[in-house]
């Protein structure tokens, strides 16, 4: 039965997309790490997919356009290029969480979720990386194609994998602390009996990906930067 949706829930749950919006970009400012070359790694994802989950996916994506329009006028050198990129990377690895979620809300939806999202953004990347880096780097595209299995692959893994981590570690405390606030109705709850499978499964999966693409970066290290 779909809820009857009143006033103080819509402010409540605007002021919420405010807040994410707010931590999403803090993300951006205090936490962008260099990882190879000019990549760098910044939580923001972890945030735009919270949002996603708890919110909807309209939600989700909305936040992403917002954050790297604020991220484009402020700490970003990268432009009109560097914004399409960021909306089609951060949209890309919330929406399936989002919508499984919005369609079943349960955790193992969450999970599933998640993990799609990091399949499809690292996916979506390697083809836009292929197509529009070269256009706002100023390099050839052949240039960019040598680097898409040795660099990008195994960086958007590494990024995605460690996102998706953290995404269900802040997403297990957060949605009961949110319902008991009465930010969130209960609706939203999953049940208790698939948190601990679901943990370990998350973890599993996780901690594989985010291994193979550290043992990949390592193992072409030399190749990239020689």
């Amino acid at each position: 039965m779909k809820m009857k949706t009143t006033a103080r829930d819509r402010v409540v749950r605007m002021t919420l997309l405010a807040l994410l919006v707010a931590m999403a970009y803090l993300c951006v400012l205090i936490f962008r790490i260099p990882v190879v070359s000019f990549l760098k790694y910044e939580p923001k994802d972890v945030i735009l997919a919270l949002t996603g989950i708890l919110l909807g996916p309209i939600e989700g994506v909305v936040a992403a356009v917002i954050v790297s329009l604020i991220e484009m006028m402020t700490p970003s050198d990268t432009g009109l290029w560097g914004l399409l990129m960021n909306v089609l990377a951060s949209v890309a690895f919330l929406l399936p969480a989002a919508i499984l979620y919005r369609i079943r809300r349960t955790l193992a939806s969450a999970l599933t979720g998640i993990f799609l999202g990091v399949l499809f953004s690292t996916a979506m990347m390697m083809l836009w990386n292929y197509l529009i880096t070269p256009i706002y780097m100023g390099v050839p595209r052949e240039a960019v194609a040598e680097m898409l299995l040795p660099m990008f692959l195994p960086f958007n893994l590494l990024k995605d994998g460690l996102n998706a981590a953290l995404s269900m570690l802040l997403y297990v405390p957060l949605l009961p602390a949110l319902q008991k606030a009465r930010v969130l109705p209960n609706v939203y709850a999953a049940p208790a009996t698939e948190h601990s499978t679901g943990r370990m499964v998350l973890a599993a999966v996780l901690m594989a990906l985010i291994a193979a693409a550290c043992v990949y970066v390592t193992w072409f290290s030399g190749w990239v930067f020689k």
